[in-house]
């Protein structure tokens, strides 16, 4: 089992994180000066595990932003006296008090990376600063199993993933560094942000004081434990649902693996989440989810939601039990070179082995308290996707409209082209296409007469009127082409092609 961290945890102090805040601000810790400091190139490859191109790139370079670029973005010991010219209102000794970096005489080594982190949401462009555990790359091995994760892949995919809802109160389920409670916040009168790691809470309170976040009430308990009895309007979860073996010498790192066998930390979300919502409310998480001795993923994460619940799952790709092993094991900073690699391959086969799992669908799941017709779609989508929390959020306002019929007026979504395929001499397309270009980036192949509907769609001529033009022509009887037309006209506006005139 590898060793717990043996760094403190950061200590939270608002005259302190005020005054780091005024220093990072006065050296310009930013995303954009310090990708022009060091280069595009050498930024990029620090994504990829590498700082070596950024050290050439600053090496040299004693300015302030450059000091503070090697010591809180890389992890690197820097000169005392460096860094109390680089942080002047806190000083080195409450860097240190704040449980960022320890200290001697001569040096300053930091405990914790502080990054700066961008971000895009339906209010605006904005950035903060978050602080998390060293790295894979600042500490040279494999991880502490209470580490501390920063901003990654899958907290970046769930705040894509957020429908962007004005909101009283919210949640966010384990919330790990902060950052899902940090951006719901900017949307919600109070965010309750819950973790069963102390050390977690630690950096989520630190980081909500850097960026001057104040909304925000930290609690600490497992799973629903600590928010018993209370419902949310929006709650947002990108729990530790990494499927890890129960297996003496396996690691259990607290930002991925909650403890339980299989995915059943997903299945306890999603059964418990729903007497958590109030009427409307909405529930997201990432997850995985098992295909078990023939019965699919999906279909057993259908079966875990009530029937009167709104179900959307979006499963965006699936994994062999050998390839998922092998994504996790590294992820934990173990590589086929290590000896360790076999044991703990062989552990993670044997435990897929023993319940049969085929296969691991990773995704998106949206629960929502619905008044009406309950929504159930369980899809599965390999494309890019982009703006997905907004497309989600146009697709159950559809869902709602359709319930009492067609909009009497519809209008073409603005990211929606029309493609024609036509075979050489041929005037007559062989293939009409529409294409979105954002949101879920769905194509679909129609005929001339869903074209000729959607292309008169501007919001003036009434649906009836536009297929009452269709049929004279065509030739056809109205009602012959309507029954062809409508329930296609409805699937265009379900998934977001055609939206509701005014």
């Amino acid at each position: 089992m590898t060793a717990v961290s043996d760094t403190p945890a950061p200590v939270p102090d608002p005259l302190r994180s005020a005054a780091l805040a005024a220093d990072l601000d006065a050296a310009d810790l930013r995303s954009e000066p310090l990708r022009r400091l060091w280069g595009a190139e050498a930024d990029d490859a620090l994504g990829r595990g590498m700082r070596e191109p950024i050290l050439r790139a600053i090496d040299g370079d004693d300015g302030v932003l450059a000091t503070l670029g090697r010591l809180l973005v890389l992890g690197l010991a820097q000169s005392r006296a460096a860094v109390a010219v680089a942080l002047p209102s806190l000083g080195v000794d409450g860097l240190v008090a704040l449980g960022l970096a320890s200290a001697d005489a001569e040096t300053v080594t930091p405990t914790a990376l502080l990054r700066p982190q961008s971000f895009v949401d339906a209010d605006g462009v904005g950035e903060w600063w978050i602080a998390s555990d060293l790295d894979e790359v600042a500490l040279d091995g494999p991880l502490p199993p209470d580490h501390v994760l920063g901003v990654g892949g899958a907290s970046r995919t769930l705040a894509e993933t957020v429908v962007p809802v004005e909101v009283d109160r919210a949640l966010d389920l384990g919330t790990g560094c902060g950052i899902q409670a940090l951006l719901v916040a900017r949307r919600a009168g109070t965010v309750v942000a819950t973790d069963i790691s102390h050390r977690a809470l630690a950096f989520a309170r630190l980081n909500a004081q850097l960026n001057g976040v104040t909304n925000i009430d930290f609690r600490h308990g497992s799973m629903f434990e600590p928010v018993a009895g209370e419902a949310f309007d929006l709650i947002v979860s990108n729990p530790p649902f990494v499927i890890t073996p129960r297996a003496e010498g396996v690691p259990a790192y607290e930002y991925r693996d909650g403890g339980l066998v299989g995915d059943a930390l997903v299945e306890q979300f999603v059964r418990t989440a729903p007497a958590h919502l109030t009427r409307g409310g909405i529930a997201q998480l990432l997850g995985n989810w098992e295909s078990r001795a023939g019965v699919a993923g999906l279909v057993r994460l259908d079966a875990w939601v009530p029937a009167d619940l709104d179900l959307w799952v979006i499963e965006r790709e699936e994994l062999t039990p050998l390839g998922y092993a092998e994504l996790w094991i590294r992820d934990g900073g173990t590589t086929p070179r290590d000896p360790a690699f076999t044991p703990l391959l062989s552990a993670w086969l044997d435990d897929f082995a023993a319940r049969g799992v085929t296969a691991v669908g990773f995704g998106y799941v949206l629960l929502r308290r619905g008044a009406g017709e309950p929504l159930r779609r369980v899809e599965r989508l390999t494309q890019s996707v982009s703006n997905v929390g907004a497309a989600l959020g146009t697709g159950l306002v559809a869902h709602d409209a359709l319930a009492a019929g067609l909009p009497v007026t519809l209008v073409v979504a603005a990211d929606v082209t029309e493609a024609r395929h036509l075979l050489p001499g041929n005037d007559d397309p062989s293939v009409i296409e529409l294409r979105q270009g954002g949101g879920f980036a769905r194509t679909v192949a129609v005929d001339p007469a869903l074209a000729g509907f959607v292309g008169a769609c501007d919001g003036e001529l009434t649906v009836a009127q536009i297929a009452a033009a269709l049929a004279d022509l065509f030739g056809v009887p109205l009602a012959e082409l309507w029954a062809d037309l409508e329930p296609r006209i409805r699937a265009l506006v379900r998934d977001g092609f055609l939206l509701p005139g005014e």
